[in-house]
């Protein structure tokens, strides 16, 4: 008995693992939530990639434009003291931010249009303010401590401390590839020193942006595998859901058999117009009209097999109505068939044998 009693505590715990994968149902809820696979590695790693490519093609206009600017407003033809005003330092910064803004928009405008290109292949669209949404368990202290030693907030970190040893060793590799010609940049000119310089950090920037997109490929796997994980549901949620969106089963084969019975009481009552019923002795009967001033062909108005096949026959009994027995004919007309359905063409010939000999018993009784 303990044995037992065990079992059955270890069964119920069980039955309410989520084991069961993710409906389309479930998942289409937790997409209007905002919950979708997406990993922000992916999105950083092809930033810097694209910002820095962009800013290499277009630095020399950028640093030209730069610099007229500044030879611009250094050699300007302007009293010191109306630039040193208000309005004239108003105006000159005003002037200066806009022409730098559109130096540099070329670079803004193609980062904006890759980070919404990269979300969109990513998640697709999707626009929800479910994120947004006041939730007390943001506030909530003890909720918060389980979020900051949960396993998403480990993987963070370890994910962060990857990140930062990815950048500490590319940095480390480019300082000691260029250490024996750091030297010399104290006698180069000011302008080739900063190119030189500028060149580096385009290199390192690369070389991060690669092996961070290498490490975004294993970030979205894992981040695959644990919207799966918590999309997953209990069976009894599966249940439930079924429930909710087709119908409880039990109540769906109750309306199934109540149709059946509907179904049958009027095929039923439809057997005292026949003029003959084809039997299979034992399994099948066919109960056939004809009526020449309606239908061109005899019509099919009841048929079944089994219990239903004696209930046809009894109720022809009562109503004296022939039933003929033939096994091959009978068989066919149930299998081609259907209830108020004209019988095929390839069977007139049969039906009407069937029919000619009801009509002789008639005539003779």
């Amino acid at each position: 008995m303990k044995n037992r009693d065990s079992i059955f505590i270890d069964l119920q715990l069980f039955a309410g693992e989520k084991t069961e994968k993710a409906t389309p149902k479930r998942r289409r809820e937790a997409r209007e939530k905002g919950q979708v696979i997406k990993s922000i590695e992916i999105n950083a790693s092809i930033m810097i990639l694209i910002t820095f490519t962009i800013i290499k093609l277009f630095a020399g206009n950028i640093m030209g434009n730069l610099k007229n600017i500044f030879v611009d407003y250094l050699y300007m033809d302007m009293p010191i003291d109306t630039f040193f005003t208000y309005s004239g330092l108003h105006k000159n910064l005003i002037d200066i931010t806009i022409k730098s803004f559109l130096t540099i928009f070329p670079i803004l405008a193609s980062c904006l249009i890759v980070a919404i290109v990269v979300n969109y292949l990513q998640v697709g669209f999707i626009f929800t303010g479910a994120p947004l949404k006041p939730d007390l368990n943001r506030i909530n202290p003890i909720q918060g401590f389980k979020r900051l030693f949960s396993k998403r907030s480990i993987y963070e970190l370890l994910k962060s401390l990857v990140k930062l040893g990815i950048i500490i060793g590319v940095v480390y590799d480019v300082f000691f590839e260029n250490i024996r010609a750091m030297p010399s940049l104290l006698d180069m000119q000011i302008g080739a020193a900063f190119g030189y310089i500028l060149a580096q950090i385009f290199n390192i920037a690369i070389r991060c942006g690669f092996a961070l997109l290498a490490m975004s490929v294993f970030d979205y796997i894992y981040q695959w595998w644990d919207y799966e994980k918590d999309l997953r549901m209990t069976k009894h949620e599966v249940k439930e859901e079924y429930k909710e969106t087709e119908g409880d089963p039990e109540v769906k084969r109750r309306i199934r058999q109540l149709q059946r019975q509907m179904s049958m009481s009027r095929m039923m009552q439809e057997i005292p117009k026949a003029d003959v019923v084809i039997v299979n002795p034992t399994h099948i009967a066919v109960a056939i009209v004809y009526d020449s001033d309606e239908n061109d062909a005899p019509i099919v108005i009841a048929k079944g097999q089994g219990y239903v096949a004696e209930n046809i026959k009894e109720r022809a009994r009562q109503h004296n109505i022939a039933i003929v027995e033939d096994k091959p004919l009978a068989k066919t007309l149930y299998d081609t068939t259907e209830i108020g359905s004209v019988i095929p063409a390839e069977l007139y010939h049969a039906v009407a044998e069937v029919l000619a000999y009801v009509y002789s018993l008639d005539n003779e009784r």
